[in-house]
């Protein structure tokens, strides 16, 4: 049986806000979070110079599988928070009981999502596209093959929550990397000499997706502990759960808009759209490794009784947030002149990019503040907050800002003003949170 690096309440106690301990979590969580989204990335750069139609497509695709992504993103929160207390409070067992649940669950969700989307995947490309068309067949076609990777995604992402309640972090590094390094490889090989077109990037998607969630589901079953489904446990787990997928149906209604609103602007403009968004994500994924670790270790903290440790990580991890996306920040403005070129061939879908871009940068160093604090407050179990801080930032700035933007024909400008909005209230907010310290409650279970 793999052991983990730190075992029962020493995890929580033994120097807190230790920056080693933190970099010992970020660090391999950075490469696993940074995987999927990069593949994402060349995927697009593969797509892009097939002309501007694919990438309108997978713009519109992706954005949907995107979806489930966000999905297995609630999951592994979710059952991180869990496993962390428990291992905090000392019962690896128990921790590892959360991931057999959660497992069931993901694998549940991931079916439903596969299927649903062999019957509804047409209509949902056609309504983000605004219409039938080119784009919007493509789009369908991408999607239905794409979606049949969604068990193994779901499956991988609950994996994923569990290994890190325990803080093993070798594990998912591997699980990983290796199925997205394989699917990179198989991209531009399908899609160029096998001559598969767009369809081919779809396979290579489902290829990754489904072996890396058979290798999480194999090493749960090398834990040695009961398989069997829990529907107790499982119900649990989707109360808890709730207000992180209601958290995360507000993000998801919000970028589904905003993609809906960029593609109405052309096919250039979604084009641009999606470079930027998946950038974006992959930006949002790395800096959220200091999420990840500050999930395991608060909720660690927490379950071993220590809140003082929990309230020094915060504060350390929020500022290590700030740095890191201020170290972004510069990447990209850096970048301006040349990254758009890596993606596409086509001078209107660049063009349309640098109307993004200088947003794109300025909203990076106060989003790694945002994200280092909501894994601060999901360790903590304080999801209640998050979801009502979502819902309110989503409703009442980023949604609206998005559909102004239509209306008055403001272009990717205004949408991503939008979204710089967004991180503002968020950032606000949070950090009136993380002041009044009403999130610090000890306990194995909150």
């Amino acid at each position: 049986m793999n052991q983990p690096a730190l075992t029962g309440t020493a995890a929580a106690t033994n120097e807190p806000a230790s920056p080693r301990r933190i970099a010992a979590l970020a660090l391999p969580a950075l490469v696993v979070l940074a995987a999927e989204p990069l593949y994402v990335l060349v995927d697009t750069a593969v797509v892009g110079h097939l002309g501007r139609v694919p990438l309108a497509a997978l713009a519109i695709g992706g954005t949907v599988m995107t979806l489930t992504a966000w999905v297995g993103t609630v999951v592994a929160y979710g059952t991180t928070g869990r496993s962390a207390r428990r291992f905090g409070a000392g019962d690896r067992a128990a921790a590892v009981a959360e991931g057999v649940q959660s497992s069931w669950l993901a694998l549940g969700v991931g079916l439903l999502i596969a299927v649903g989307m062999q019957f509804g995947g047409g209509a949902l490309a056609r309504t983000l596209a605004g219409g039938g068309g080119e784009v919007a067949d493509a789009a369908a076609h991408w999607l239905r093959i794409a979606a049949l990777g969604a068990p193994g995604l779901l499956l991988a992402a609950a994996g994923n929550g569990w290994l890190r309640g325990v803080q093993d972090t070798r594990r998912p590094l591997l699980f990983v990397l290796g199925p997205n390094l394989l699917s990179a490889l198989l991209c531009p090989l399908l899609v160029y000499p096998v001559g598969l077109g767009l369809i081919g990037s779809a396979i290579a998607n489902v290829v990754a997706q489904t072996l890396c969630g058979v290798l999480f589901a194999a090493a749960l079953i090398s834990e040695r502990v009961s398989l069997r489904p829990r529907p107790r446990v499982i119900r649990q787990q989707l109360v808890l759960s709730r207000d992180l997928l209601i958290r995360g149906v507000a993000f998801q209604a919000s970028f589904l808009s905003a993609t809906a609103v960029a593609a109405r602007f052309g096919a250039a403009a979604v084009g641009a759209h999606q470079i930027a968004l998946q950038l974006w994500f992959f930006t949002a994924l790395v800096l959220d490794a200091l999420a990840i670790a500050a999930q395991s270790l608060v909720g660690a903290a927490l379950g071993g009784g220590d809140d003082a440790g929990a309230r020094a990580l915060a504060r350390r991890i929020g500022l290590l947030g700030g740095v890191c996306g201020v170290a972004f920040a510069l990447l990209i403005a850096a970048g301006a002149g040349v990254v758009p070129s890596w993606f596409t061939s086509d001078p209107q879908v660049r063009e349309q990019a640098m109307v993004a871009w200088p947003w794109f940068v300025v909203m990076l160093p106060l989003a790694g503040v945002v994200f280092a604090l909501d894994g601060v407050l999901i360790g903590a179990g304080d999801v209640v907050y998050l979801r009502n801080l979502t819902i309110v930032a989503a409703v009442g700035g980023f949604l609206p800002a998005i559909w102004l933007a239509y209306v008055l024909d403001l272009g990717l400008g205004g949408i991503w003003a939008g979204l710089t909005l967004f991180v503002v209230i968020r950032l606000v907010a949070l950090l009136l949170r993380l002041r009044d310290g009403r999130w610090a409650v000890v306990g194995a279970v909150r």
